[in-house]
């Protein structure tokens, strides 16, 4: 199937397939993808044949063929142009963003989302930052597993706790500037969604070092405690992601469903336009089901500016009315299910 730069309007019953499109395109970004899922996860079940994504790509005025696929019981591997390439090189051809339903409740439940909120936010603007965060977290592991086996040699942590504080200080570094240029993009915007101020805080709310020296202090100063926990209990890894709803100055968490969904919408939309100016080109934008709490005229104006961006983006709803405003602006596809094999045709909104 070839797209052409419009938005994509997919709509088609609950259960049809809609999403599967959807994640199929996010498997051409770092990481599992919209639906967060292991390989073996994603291959079609009870065959567990593995699995193969191919595309061709163009972004920023250059062609690229990109396949990725994982064997059963394998990794996902990532070839481009012919060369077999690590994930994060799919990051520095093309940038994505996704809204998915789980998301809706990003702002009352727990640090985790929102903490995977801000870190796919920065590494669309950093596709480094996953190596930093990966770096980061084997460190912590072997910190962690010295501190449930109760080892006491100095020299140890503070081998662990230096990488740590090198890879935690350039990880909220990394964060900070991603918050940065989003916020820029929301003050100098016209549009119908309001803007959301952000602040990153540590556990319980408090603030915590970003030089790598006080962080290397901070774990030093904490071990006590963490071997009580048996885990470490300070760092980048517990950072939360605060919102506030500007106009109202009301916190993310007590607005209401459909506000905090527009400041979800909001946030994905600032980021697009900040990644255009900084990286050249608009992301590719994956909305699963983004009419869910937005009545007609916030619709409307989230499909202006989506065509206003540029976006090669992807819509999912469950009836092509959801979608008329679009009109000739975008391609569409109805998806259908039929004893257990779903289809999709092109279709015409106009």
């Amino acid at each position: 199937m070839v797209f052409d730069g419009r938005p994509v309007a997919i709509f088609g019953p609950n259960g049809a397939g809609k999403t599967n499109i959807l994640e199929a395109v996010s498997f051409l970004s770092p990481g599992r993808g919209l639906r967060r899922a292991a390989p073996d996860e994603v291959a079609r079940r009870p065959e567990a044949l593995g699995w193969k994504l191919k595309a061709e790509l163009e972004s920023l005025h250059q062609h690229h063929d990109i396949e990725t696929f994982a064997e059963p019981g394998g990794s996902r591997s990532v070839v481009i142009d012919g060369k077999p390439a690590p994930q994060s090189a799919l990051g520095r051809i093309a940038r994505m963003l996704w809204l998915v339903p789980a998301m809706d409740r990003l702002w009352i439940e727990g640090a985790e989302g929102r903490r995977r909120f801000l870190d796919r936010m920065t590494l669309s603007f950093e596709p480094g930052h996953a190596e930093a965060v990966l770096t980061y977290e084997k460190a912590m592991r072997e910190r962690n597993r010295l501190l449930r086996d109760e080892v006491r040699d100095a020299g140890w942590y503070g081998a662990l706790e230096a990488q740590m504080a090198e890879a935690g200080a350039l990880i909220q570094s990394n964060r900070a500037s991603a918050m940065t240029r989003v916020a820029a993009a929301q003050d100098g915007a016209e549009t119908a969604f309001p803007a959301a101020d952000l602040t990153i805080l540590g556990p319980d709310g408090e603030d915590f070092p970003f030089d790598a020296s006080d962080l290397a202090d901070a774990f030093a100063t904490g071990r006590s405690r963490d071997m009580a926990a048996g885990r470490t209990l300070s760092g980048p890894h517990r950072a939360d992601l605060g919102a506030v709803y500007a106009a109202k100055g009301v916190p993310a968490a007590q607005a209401s469903t459909g506000e905090q969904k527009a400041l979800l919408i909001s946030l994905i939309l600032a980021n697009g336009r900040a990644l255009a100016e900084d990286f050249g080109a608009p992301p590719i934008l994956l909305l699963d089901e983004v009419a869910a709490h937005l009545d007609a005229g916030r619709r409307a104006a989230l499909y202006d500016e989506i065509c206003a961006l540029g976006a090669q983006a992807f819509l999912t709803g469950t009836g092509a009315e959801l979608f008329d405003t679009l009109g000739t602006r975008a391609q569409a596809i109805e998806v259908a299910e039929n004893g257990g094999v779903s289809t999709a045709d092109q279709k015409d909104l106009s």
